[in-house]
């Protein structure tokens, strides 16, 4: 067994360090046992455009957190408690730490799990909701591992597939739940804002959905020419035309029959606009796009965000045109997706080849963990890239 943990560390604004660390034990963040709990020896451990919130500076965490909430990892230690799993199973980790016994976890909202945090009824890895470390890191500690993790059921398969798997523990499930909550089905028209990882990912479970006209918008070109090889319509946001114009020169019609939002708080404005952060306006795009009778699914991060224009939007507080909307009889719907609702259909979606598109959509690029810093850098500037982090050298080329 290892004595240390290298990680991927929070040191400020744009500086993310590895640091060798001790290693991890079995204890809740407030230091009480947790026999429930198991170490995990991390295969993949990927870098998410929420991370970047973070290392923008938009949503504070504590300096010497260690990064990262998606993980993928090997049981090497387990709790007393813990009946289900053995050691050398390889599993996915929901970024929703969830204990699974609350009244909101049995009603399957892990994501507003009332008991991991004491400050608000939410808790994830490596985001500083309920101290929880996170897994960018060569091992992690998991709380009620029987109920949270996701056994694969065979090893050498799922190895095989690992870069697609590794997607579970949050961008997919999350993209898969926005389109759930804007209401897609087969032959649904979709407009997804935003190119990054989860809004190809929701081009990806669109099409397993059955999606007819799936369309795209982002200001990169590269991201937008790799959802256009794979079969969407894209739309360039740097154009000066508005969002409803473009997308009825696709479809015919100035509307899709349900939107989601990817981006989050630092999404930008259309056109003149695109040089500036509107969140606000990104939110009414989506809005304004759905017809009347449809649904808006938004599951990019939005919060108090110091780097915002207004003080409004500093505090968390947005402008939305709710009363030009009200009369389409909209449905809106926003927040954290719950992993577990979703990963484990997902799952055998993968392991039966329903997605084998999944990773020419995601463009996903392994590297070590001493890449990371680097890494993050060059996801800052919108390359195409999904960085998935291979801190022992166990993904196959």
């Amino acid at each position: 067994m290892a004595s240390s943990n290298r990680a991927v560390v929070f040191q400020n604004v744009k500086d993310m360090r590895v640091e060798t660390l001790d290693f991890p034990k079995l204890e809740m963040p407030n230091g009480r046992s947790a026999p429930h709990g198991v170490i995990l020896k991390i295969v993949a451990t990927n870098i998410c455009g929420s991370d970047l919130h973070i290392y923008r500076g938009s949503f504070p965490v504590p300096q010497g957190m260690v990064m990262g909430h998606e993980m993928t990892g090997e049981v090497v230690e387990i709790g007393s408690d813990v009946e289900f799993l053995s050691e050398g199973d390889l599993v996915s980790v929901p970024f929703n730490v969830a204990c699974g016994r609350c009244r909101n976890c049995r009603a399957r909202h892990t994501e507003v799990c009332e008991t991991v945090n004491p400050d608000v009824s939410c808790g994830a890895y490596g985001f500083n909701l309920g101290d929880f470390q996170g897994g960018q890191a060569e091992y992690l500690f998991v709380p009620y591992a029987d109920f949270q993790l996701l056994r694969f059921p065979d090893k050498d398969q799922a190895m095989e597939k690992i870069r697609d798997l590794a997607l579970l523990s949050d961008i997919l499930p999350t993209a898969f739940h926005g389109l759930m909550e804007a209401g897609a089905k087969p032959g649904s028209t979709v407009y997804i804002a935003g190119a990054g990882p989860v809004g190809r990912c929701g081009a990806a479970a669109a099409r397993l959905l059955g999606a007819s006209c799936i369309i795209v918008g982002d200001y990169h070109q590269d991201r937008l020419d790799l959802m256009k090889n794979n079969g969407c319509e894209t739309i360039d946001l740097n154009q000066d035309v508005p969002l409803t114009d473009q997308i009825e020169a696709i479809l015919g019609e100035p509307m899709v029959d349900c939107a989601v939002h990817y981006v989050g708080n630092e999404a930008h404005g259309i056109g003149r606009e695109a040089d500036d952060m509107n969140p606000a306006h990104a939110i009414n795009q989506v809005i304004d796009a759905t017809r009347a009778g449809g649904a808006t699914g938004i599951v990019g991060v939005y919060g108090p965000d110091p780097l915002a224009s207004s003080k409004a939007e500093q505090e968390g507080t947005f402008s939305i045109d709710f009363g030009k909307a009200w009369i389409k009889s909209p449905r809106i719907s926003g927040g954290q997706a719950p992993i577990m609702h979703y990963n484990r259909e997902l799952m055998m979606s993968i392991l039966w080849d329903r997605m084998p598109y999944l990773s020419d959509m995601l463009n996903t690029k392994v590297i070590s963990l001493d890449e990371a810093s680097d890494a993050y850098a060059a996801f800052d500037t919108g390359v195409s890239e999904k960085f998935i982090i291979d801190p022992h050298g166990m993904i196959p080329a």
